[in-house]
């Protein structure tokens, strides 16, 4: 058996949400777990490419820079 110390609140809303949802709180843990990993493995996945990208020395013209920051705002 595993045991992790979750925060009180954290514990009330999961309790709600097996109840509310009518499912066991295995197959929420499950769930759970699965979306935040597959999550994290992406973002992962994203960073060492883009740090491999810097590594080569791929990085955003002066000009393309200016124009996102025209885009979307400083």
């Amino acid at each position: 058996m595993n045991q992790v110390v979750v925060a009180p609140e954290v514990l009330d809303r999961f309790h709600e949400l097996a109840e509310a949802t009518h499912r066991s709180e295995a197959e929420i843990i499950n769930e759970a777990l699965t979306g935040y990993l597959a999550a994290d493995r992406r973002y992962a996945e994203i960073l060492a490419a883009r740090i491999a990208a810097a590594d080569r020395g791929e990085f955003a013209s002066d000009a393309e820079v200016s124009r996102f920051f025209a885009d979307h705002g400083e």
